[in-house]
């Protein structure tokens, strides 16, 4: 698979006849929608496209997760979602005996899947269990937080639904599972286990049982959603209403890049040109160009409209790839914020 930007002639709604699709900061920010979401989605879906909605958020149930899409105007059903606390429960399994004890650290989510895997939930460290599944749940504190120290430090294996250290909310981004693990980790030392993205486990778990042909991962961070993607061979969609901007595309390293880049999930409907190497080291798509020169990205002109402005990142993207690709070294310094949704995207 190519390390470098992709493109499609026909909207991907059309090539694609499954999407694994992110939630915060993809398909709502909070319990706020996200402009794009609901058309981009309900359209892309009446066209053919199948959705699962795939999160490292691993407190609440499916059906809780489906009634808030159902309620944004994504009609979803509980089938629909796949959570990391289910990729969790899978990954215990594959050193846990049925009815071992696991002492689950997180939100209601975490505990159902734990207990529909088999496994005998407890909340006391002095109970013994054989892990500690951790996930995030905003009322979580220093007491539970305690207990899995305690459980990991006596040996219990300790398995983290994700390791994301923000999580973004409507009012800006807030501390996500991973700092909360990372509490853990710092009191016992020990490095703990993750069944969330970038592992690709949840995006396998949903492409089998869906049984698509060809999935494409839609996320709004480049170091799960999209590092996730490029680990499990699927071809990724940045949409940009989340954590990574543009500028971060620009910049990521190869493991962690997406093979299409969209303003909002509107994107689904509609083609991606792909970048070309032109004359005196130019990449163009359609009338955008970037280059690198002397280590130092340099940029075209563009137009004012959001396709314009998405086609600039798309070039930039292919100039310092290939550039940082054959051995150079870009200045981070030389690229700019690339704003594509503030200039009336």
């Amino acid at each position: 698979m190519t390390a470098g930007l992709a493109g499609s002639t026909t909207p991907l709604a059309d090539r694609f006849d499954l999407a694994l699709v992110d939630l915060d900061g993809v398909a709502y920010r909070g319990h706020e929608p996200i402009d794009g979401a609901a058309d981009g989605l309900t359209t892309a879906r009446d066209r053919g496209m199948r959705l699962v909605f795939v999160t490292n958020n691993a407190s609440r149930e499916p059906e809780s997760v489906a009634d808030q899409l159902t309620e944004l105007g994504i009609p979803t059903r509980p089938n629909e979602v796949m959570t990391a606390a289910q990729a969790a429960a899978q990954l215990l399994r594959t050193r846990l005996a049925r009815g071992a004890k696991v002492l689950v650290v997180g939100g209601a989510g975490l505990v159902t899947a734990v207990q529909q895997a088999g496994f005998t939930v407890v909340d006391s460290a002095d109970d013994e269990p054989e892990a500690v599944a951790q996930g995030f749940a905003p009322d979580l504190g220093w007491v539970q937080l305690a207990e899995a120290a305690y459980a990991v430090q006596r040996g219990a294996w300790h398995v983290a639904s994700n390791l994301d250290l923000s999580l973004p909310t409507a009012r800006g981004f807030a501390p996500g599972n991973g700092s909360l693990v990372g509490a853990v980790r710092a009191a016992t030392g020990v490095v703990p286990d993750s069944a969330g993205k970038p592992t690709p486990t949840m995006y396998h778990m949903a492409v089998e049982r869906a049984g698509a042909r060809e999935a494409l991962v839609i996320g709004d961070r480049l170091d799960t959603d999209l590092a996730g993607a490029r680990s499990g061979g699927y071809l990724g969609l940045h949409v940009l209403t989340g954590v990574s901007s543009a500028r971060d595309d620009v910049l990521a390293v190869p493991g962690e890049r997406p093979h299409f880049i969209g303003a909002d999930l509107r994107s689904l409907l509609v083609s991606h040109p792909e970048p070309a190497q032109a004359a005196e080291g130019w990449w163009s798509v359609r009338d955008a160009a970037a280059r690198v020169t002397g280590g130092r990205l340099e940029l075209g002109r563009a137009g004012d409209d959001l396709e314009d402005r998405l086609d600039l990142v798309r070039a930039a993207c292919a100039a310092a790839w290939a550039f940082v690709d054959e051995g150079g070294v870009l200045d981070p310094g030389s690229v700019p914020e690339l704003d594509v949704l503030g200039a009336g995207g």
